[in-house]
Parts: structure tokens; C-alpha cells; sequence
């Protein structure tokens, strides 16, 4: 090529191309006669980067550019075409009629057996096509789907996968098709057109249409359990025709997904995942390795997870980077669980400490440091220290929540987790990595105390020279709330007013009301001494400082209780629930709401404990992101699974999400006004299994003097439920039902249920449920359901009322303390469970039996033989209750478990003793 056309092409590749330009070369060179071949790919070449730019032509320009696209149909260079059917495929959205160029794509499909015109023919066709004229193209697609060209499989495959959303009801009959050319021979034709007969990058190329058949076969019976099921024991079967790594790859993350689902359907599918441990590719060991490790729970089979890790050792001692990158995740990730099945890896993780991957070394001591003892504590800091500045933010970032993990399990090494995480605010890096350190310095503030002081003090330090505004407003906030409460306060507020003196206005609002929180302090002259700053802060120039400063000044004069109760205050509104209101006000269309302020006083408060513990919540979620983003569903919307202490804090932040949402929706019912505020909402029990007809689930909402039920119903055949309501018999007596008056196919409707609280303060019940409707058939030729229905009852499993439906859980920063001051009243029961029961099993059901909060961390077991869960919270009337579960398992007793509660009840400390022995 000469140095003119690089120079003519230059354009491209710096980016710097004039839409205007464009369109108008491409217009004319389009249009001329003869075709230029060479000179309009570059101009479609042009045309596809300013798209991918972002670039967006008018509806009237993307015609003009998509019917002098067309006329190159005429030309039959395969390069040309291929450029075509790509600015094809970039124009159909904004162009207008662009069904007229169903044609010429049709006879390239109809009348071509090249591996190039074909597959891309396909590929462009879905673009232009809609809903309505599916139909006709299906014999088409149909007989692609059997091409023995792989290509032009693959491409009519992935097709129809995107066909799906417009046209289920069409592409669903397409599913045997789908089936016969997952089942047929490969071709000896490759992906391109070549022989497949050139080794392993060849063979895999040329059975890749395995990989989009398994997906799209998963789409079309991702509704119907039975169906998967069937679908992956016959490919998995020692005579399935399903060689490709990438397919096999997908069954196998299926198989995790339901495994997640179903815990029933693990016996019989774990022993497929077993059997690709020795499968020849790496990557699908390696999703076997994952999909067997995050079952979490390893003693359930020894063999199994001896064998796995076996492997697992193998492959980080494989001389292959990508190998070892994906297997040690994997192993970080298992070994926050279970540090010490994770510590028989030990050997081959300590070679990878000087791996010349940055990366993989990174996840080698955050996983040591995790698998390892207090001994080994300083050496693998030693080693960190070393390379921190040589790997990029996110690996430090991994690194810093390790090194937080770490403090809160060895507190007594805090004054070395402190150094390092101190160098690490004076190290270079952007804001997501200073935040990580920050809020590890947060969490060791608030859960060790000997670091309360030094952290401080770090912070006080990078305040002061903090190019990040919102870090510094975060850091201030955490000054002024545990600065008050340690041995020096004076000292804190020389940094915080220097912000007031130097920074911007956002900064320096957030200093004042820090100073302002020192005002609590019983220090006449320390309040003295911060009343004169904030009468400086009067003369900012700024309102929105001088506003606060007059607040605070306000509030100083006040009593000294009531200056306390808005300094700081003990109750916050609860964010959800304000960010939900607020955007439905602002988002609403009838304009005359605005006539009206915003009413605050329609957010729910919650206590500085819950705050704290959604906080906590969050944090926790953040953490389990610490190998990588969890995995998202692929093409057959696969997922990996979570380890139970993952799970029940999932559930835990849906349940509060959840409770605010139930809140919303019963207060806006007439008939639930006087019932008062919500106490407690249970998170949704299931009445009936999934796969029935009618699937129904209770949320039971505590109030002082009600019980309310809210009964989730599904209706999942093709029918018309009228007039459901929920007859209710045993310990518990309906004062009204609020029925739900239609229930069409696979909707869900509510039905509530009100009525008193049982007299008894704690009262254990239970309840038998059965729905009763009016039953319609739909008419199959009108689809509308008939005039004369008859009356149906169907009966549910019972609704049961535990201790645990009066308690609510609550995070406290010290949870001895606490236990050591509720010693007047204590009850202890032990009880005895078989081998299935885990310790990780029975740490699940602890939580979720007397739903209170798991501290410290020992919602997630490190041992497989003994642990000590610690739960905190308080009953619907405030009294508080802490709760020690000691676990010890052996494989010939299986389970054992002491449980000790104190409370402020002798009463409640014996029913929450007993309440796991009655599950």
C-alpha cells in the first residue's frame, strides 16, 4: 500500500471524521457507476465507526444511507458484501422501510452455499424483519438451523435467540430443529468454511454451534423445569454429542443454577459436575472446580471435595497464567468461607506469591492471608508491601479488603493492619482505592477499639490534604461522630475547622457540622471553645454554611438533652424509603401534586442500629464482590451459587427492601389505618411448592395490637380465578379479609387477612390456610374466559408463628458487652442433630429460625468441625436479646448444638432457647 493511502485512511483510525463528510462521500460513492469495491468498504468502514462512535443519523439520512448501501448488492466482491450487511445491521433501527431490502438478503440466504454470504445474510435478515413478518422467513431459518456448514448453523442459531423476544410463540416451534442439529454429526466443514480436520482451535471452531444451540435451547425451556432437566441428562450422557468446551461450559453452569434452586436435585447432578474434574480443557475443569467449591458445603461429601482440590492444586502449579488466574479466584473466593479445607492448597499458593503476573500474586497472598494463622500475619504484609505500587488499583483494592478482613479476625495485630493501611493513604491512587482504605479504617473504628484512636488519627492526617471532596466529607462525618467519644476530643477539632478555613463550600458544610457534634461533649469549655468557631462560620460566604452554623448555634443554646436529641440524633430516616418516595413525588404526573411540599413526614425513621446494620449489609454485599463481580446469567441465563452466609444476607437486604414496599402498599388501604406503624414484617413464606398450580406465599406483618397476612398467589394455568379469598381456621380469628376480585394466568394477585394479636405477648401458633375462588375456563377460539365459572378450594401447608416473627434483628458494635449486661436473665437448651445437618446447615438455620442479626461474622463458618454463632436484636417491644450458638459436628453424631440467650425476660429467654428445637 502506498504512503498516500495511509495517509488517505488516517482519519479512521484517529477518530477525527466529519459526519457530515461522511454522509455525503458515501451518498456519491454509492451511487457511482461502475462500483468502486475497495473505496466504498472504506467508506462503510467510515460510516460503521462513526455509529460505534456515537453517532446518530436522522430517520431521513439513515434512508437515503440505507437504499445506496443496497445498490452494492450488485457487486460481488465477499468483502464489499460483508461491510454491507454490518452498516446494514447499523441502520435498520433509524432507517425508514427497510423491509424493502428483504429481497436481495434472501437471495444471497436462498441462492448461496458460500460460507460468507450466507451466515452474514442471516445475521442481517433478523435486523429488518419485525414481529409480523416473522412467519415469513421460518422456513428459511429453519433449514439454516440444519446447514451442514457450521457457520451458517451458528449464525441462523444465534438468530433465532435474538428472534425470541418478538416472536416466542413462532420460534418455540423451532426447538426440534434446534435439537436434531444439536444431535447430528459435526460437519467437516470449519466455522469459516475450512476443514476442521487442523487440530483443536479448528475442531472447537467447527462445533461452536453446539454452544448456541444449548443456549437457545435453554431460552425456549427455561420455563419448564421437567424439560431442562431432561435437556441436560441427555447432553451430559457418555454418548451426548457435545464436544465443545464453551457448551460444555454452559451445561455446566445450568446444572450449578438449578443445584442453587433446588437443593433436592444436588445428590443426583453433583456427580455429572464430578466427572468433568478430568475433562481435557481447562475451562471446563475449571467451571467444575467453581460450580462443586461454591455449593459451600464440603463436608456433606468429603471425597468429593478432597478430590476437587486435588485438582484445584494441580492446576495452580499448570504453567499457564489464565489457568491459574481463573482456578485461584475461585480459591479466594472458597476460602473466605472455609479457610481451612482452602489451607490445604498452601503449598502451591506460596510459589505464586512472586509470580511475574501481578495479578496472580495479588490473589495468592489475599488468599494465604486468609487460609493462614497469626504467625503468618507479618511475613505476607512483608510481601504485599513490596509490589503494592506495582499493581493497579483494583488488585489493590482486593488487597485492602483483605488486609480489613483481617483486622477484624486477628484484632490484637491491629497497630500492623493500621501501618499499612496508613502507607497506603499517602500511596497514589484514585478515589475508588482511597475509599476502600477509608472504609476498612471505618470498620476497624467501629469493631476494635484499641484502633478507634490511631484510625483517627490516619484520618485526621489525610483530611488535611484530601484531593477527593466527597472522601473528605465522609472522613469529617466520621470525625465529628466518633471524635466526640474519645479520651482527647480537643485535638480532632483543630483539623475540622482548618477544612472550614481552607476547602470549598461542600467541604466546608461538612465541617461545620461536624464541629457541631463536639458541642455534646460535657466540656463546658470544649462547648465554649466550639460555639465561638461556628460564630465565625457566620461570615462565610457561602448559605448553605452559614445556614448550618445558625442551626447549630441554635441548638447549642437549647437544653442540653434536647441540643443531644439534633446534634445527634438516635433515629435517621431510612434511605430506601426516602429515595423511593421522593422519586415518586417528583415523578408523578398529575402536575397538582407539586402544589403541595414534599411531605417528610411519610418516611418511616429507623434507629442509629438499623442504619448501622443496613450499612453493615451493604458493606458485607460489597466484599463478596472481592474475586470479581459475581458472574452474570450468560446466554442461558446460568448463575453461579452462593455460600449460605452470602445467601441469608441476600435474603436479609431483599426482606428490608421488601418491608418498605409492604409498608407503602398497606398504608395506602383504608382499612389498615388504625392499625398503627409496622413493628415487624417477615420475609415471604412459601405455602405450597413452586411447581403446583396455585403458588402461594405469606408475608406476616406485626403491628401492637394486629396480625396482618398478605398472601402472594400465582396463578399458573390457563384459567380466570374470580373473588379469591384465604379461609383461615386454628389459633387465630379473621376480623376482615380484603379479597383480590380477578386473578388471570400467570399473574399474581394479594389477598390481606387482619386480625388481633393473640393476648399472650409471644404467642406460638399456627395457622390452617385454603384458598377459595371462582374458577373460569378460558375460551380457547375468543381467549377471553367464560360467563359461568364454579367455586373452588384449594388447601395450602400451614402458616406457623414462631418466637422468631417478634424479634428483630439489630447490629451492635460490641456484642460482649452487650451479653455481659443482660446477665439476669439466662436460659440454655441443647439439642442434637444427624450427620446431614452441617455446621454450615445449622448456622442457616439458627438465623433464619430466630431472625436475628449475625455478628462478627459468624454467619459464615471457618471450620468444618465446631463454631460459635453470635446473634443480636430486640423484640417488637424493645427488650433486647443476645443470643451463643456452639456448634460441634462429627460425621458418626452429626450435629450438636448448645444454645445460650440472655434477655430482659426470663420468659423470652426460654422460648428463644427453645425455639430451634421446635422447627
Amino acid at each position: 500500500m502506498s504512503t498516500l493511502t495511509y495517509k488517505k485512511n488516517d482519519d479512521i483510525e484517529s477518530g477525527s471524521l466529519d459526519k457530515m463528510t461522511v454522509f455525503q462521500e458515501c451518498i456519491s460513492g454509492f451511487n457511482a457507476s461502475p462500483i468502486q469495491s475497495k473505496k466504498c468498504r472504506t467508506l462503510l468502514t467510515k460510516l460503521v465507526r462513526l455509529i460505534h462512535m456515537g453517532e446518530v443519523f436522522p430517520p431521513e439520512e439513515s434512508t437515503s444511507l440505507f437504499f445506496s448501501i443496497t445498490k452494492l448488492f450488485q457487486h460481488k466482491d465477499p468483502s464489499l458484501r460483508q461491510m454491507v450487511y454490518v452498516a446494514i445491521k447499523e441502520l435498520a433501527p433509524t432507517a425508514n422501510d427497510v423491509i424493502m431490502v428483504t429481497s436481495s438478503i434472501m437471495k444471497d440466504i436462498q441462492s448461496s452455499s458460500d460460507a460468507i454470504y450466507k451466515p452474514n445474510a442471516i445475521r442481517a435478515l433478523i435486523h429488518i424483519i419485525d414481529s409480523s413478518t416473522v412467519q415469513s422467513i421460518e422456513r428459511l431459518i429453519r433449514t439454516a438451523i440444519a446447514d451442514k456448514q457450521t457457520s451458517v448453523s451458528s449464525a441462523a442459531l444465534v438468530s433465532t435467540y435474538h428472534l425470541t423476544p418478538i416472536a416466542r410463540d413462532v420460534v418455540r416451534k423451532w426447538a426440534n430443529d434446534v435439537q436434531e442439529a444439536l444431535q447430528g454429526s459435526s460437519s467437516s466443514s470449519g466455522f469459516f468454511g475450512g476443514s476442521s480436520n487442523n487440530g483443536p482451535t479448528a475442531y472447537a471452531s467447527s462445533t461452536m454451534y453446539q454452544y448456541h444451540a444449548i443456549g437457545l435451547l435453554y431460552q425456549l425451556r427455561s420455563h419448564d423445569k421437567m424439560a431442562v432437566m431432561r435437556m441436560i441428562q441427555q447432553l451430559t450422557s457418555p454418548n451426548s454429542p457435545v464436544k465443545n468446551p464453551n457448551a460444555i461450559v454452559m451445561l455446566l453452569r445450568l446444572i450449578g443454577k438449578i443445584m442453587e434452586e433446588d437443593k433436592g436435585l444436588v445428590q443426583s447432578l453433583l456427580p455429572i459436575v464430578v466427572s468433568y474434574l478430568t475433562a481435557s480443557s481447562d475451562m471446563v475443569v475449571v467451571e467444575a472446580v467453581k460450580i462443586i467449591l461454591q455449593q459451600r458445603n464440603p463436608q456433606a461429601d468429603p471425597d468429593v471435595l478432597h478430590k476437587t482440590l486435588a485438582i484445584v492444586r494441580k492446576l495452580l502449579a499448570f504453567p499457564r497464567n489464565s489457568t491459574q488466574f481463573a482456578v485461584i479466584r475461585v480459591l479466594n473466593r472458597f476460602a473466605l468461607d472455609f479457610p481451612v479445607e482452602a489451607s490445604e492448597c498452601n503449598p502451591e499458593l506460596e510459589p505464586l506469591i512472586s509470580s511475574s503476573s501481578r495479578a496472580i500474586a495479588t490473589y495468592a497472598i489475599t488468599t494465604l492471608l486468609k487460609t493462614g494463622d497469626e504467625s503468618s500475619v507479618d511475613r505476607l504484609m512483608s510481601k504485599i508491601s513490596g509490589f503494592m505500587n506495582e499493581i493497579s488499583d483494583e488488585f489493590k483494592i482486593i488487597v485492602v479488603d483483605a488486609i480489613r478482613n483481617l483486622a477484624l479476625k486477628f484484632p490484637q495485630k491491629h497497630p500492623r493492619m493500621l501501618t499499612f493501611l496508613s502507607s497506603g493513604l499517602r500511596d497514589e491512587g484514585g478515589l475508588e482505592y482511597k475509599t476502600a482504605v477509608v472504609e476498612a479504617l471505618f470498620d476497624m473504628i467501629r469493631c476494635i477499639p484499641a484502633a478507634k484512636e490511631p484510625a483517627l488519627g490516619h484520618l485526621s492526617e489525610l483530611v488535611e490534604d484530601c484531593e477527593f471532596a466527597e472522601l473528605s466529607v465522609r472522613i469529617l462525618h466520621m470525625l465529628g461522630s466518633a471524635g466526640p467519644s474519645t479520651s482527647q476530643p480537643t485535638k480532632y477539632i483543630r483539623y475540622i475547622y482548618n477544612r472550614v478555613v481552607l476547602e470549598n463550600a461542600v467541604i466546608r458544610s461538612a465541617a461545620v457540622t461536624a464541629l457541631s457534634k463536639f458541642a455534646v461533649v460535657d466540656d463546658l469549655k470544649v462547648r465554649k471553645s466550639i460555639k465561638v468557631l461556628l460564630t465565625r462560620c457566620l461570615d462565610d460566604v457561602t448559605d448553605e454554611v452559614r445556614d448550618r452554623a445558625a442551626l447549630a448555634l441554635r441548638f447549642i443554646e437549647l437544653d442540653e438533652a434536647e441540643a443531644k436529641e439534633y446534634i445527634t440524633p438516635q433515629t435517621v430516616f431510612s434511605p430506601a424509603q426516602f429515595e423511593r418516595e421522593l422519586t415518586q413525588y417528583l415523578s408523578s404526573s398529575d402536575k397538582s401534586v407539586f402544589l403541595k411540599p414534599f411531605d417528610i413526614n411519610t418516611v418511616p425513621r429507623v434507629t442509629l442500629e438499623q442504619s448501622r446494620s443496613i450499612a453493615l449489609e451493604a458493606r458485607n454485599k460489597a466484599l463478596l464482590g472481592e474475586t470479581g463481580e459475581k458472574p452474570k446469567a450468560s446466554a442461558a441465563g446460568a448463575e453461579s451459587g452462593d455460600s449460605s452466609g452470602e445467601k441469608l444476607r441476600v435474603e436479609r437486604e431483599l426482606v428490608q427492601d421488601k418491608a418498605s414496599e409492604y409498608a407503602a402498599a398497606l398504608a395506602s388501604i383504608d382499612a389498615f389505618k388504625d392499625h398503627g406503624p409496622i413493628l415487624k414484617t417477615s420475609k415471604p413464606v412459601s405455602l405450597t411448592e413452586s411447581g403446583l398450580e396455585y403458588v402461594v406465599k405469606a408475608v406476616k406483618h406485626m403491628f401492637k395490637n394486629h396480625i396482618v397476612i398478605q398472601y402472594e398467589v400465582t396463578n399458573t394455568i390457563e384459567a380466570v380465578l374470580e373473588d379469591v379469598v384465604v379461609d383461615i381456621a386454628g389459633d387465630f380469628e379473621s376480623d376482615f379479609v380484603i379479597p383480590l376480585k380477578k386473578l388471570g394466568h400467570n399473574e399474581t394477585g394479594t389477598v390481606y387477612v387482619s386480625g388481633q394479636r393473640p393476648s399472650e405477648e409471644f404467642a406460638i401458633f399456627s395457622i390452617e390456610n385454603s384458598l377459595r375462588f371462582i374458577y373460569k375456563e378460558i375460551d380457547p377460539s375468543t381467549g377471553e374466559p367464560e360467563d359461568e365459572g364454579f367455586e373452588d378450594v384449594y388447601s395450602t401447608e400451614d402458616l406457623e408463628f414462631t418466637v422468631g416473627d417478634y424479634l428483630i434483628p439489630k447490629y451492635v458494635g460490641n456484642f460482649m458487652h452487650q451479653w455481659d449486661e443482660l446477665a439476669g436473665a439466662e436460659a440454655v437448651s441443647t439439642f442434637q442433630f444427624g450427620p446431614e445437618m452441617s455446621i454450615n446447615n445449622a448456622t442457616e438455620l439458627a438465623i433464619n429460625t430466630l431472625s436475628l442479626m449475625p455478628l462478627e461474622s459468624t454467619d459464615m463458618p471457618t471450620s468444618l468441625a465446631s463454631h460459635q454463632l453470635k446473634l443480636f436484636g430486640e423484640t417488637i417491644d424493645g427488650s433486647k436479646v443476645a443470643v451463643q450458638v456452639r456448634m460441634v459436628y462429627t460425621s458418626k453424631n452429626g450435629s450438636t448444638l448448645k444454645v445460650s440467650v440472655r434477655s430482659q425476660d426470663e420468659q423470652l429467654s426460654e422460648l428463644v432457647a427453645d425455639a430451634i428445637g421446635n422447627v
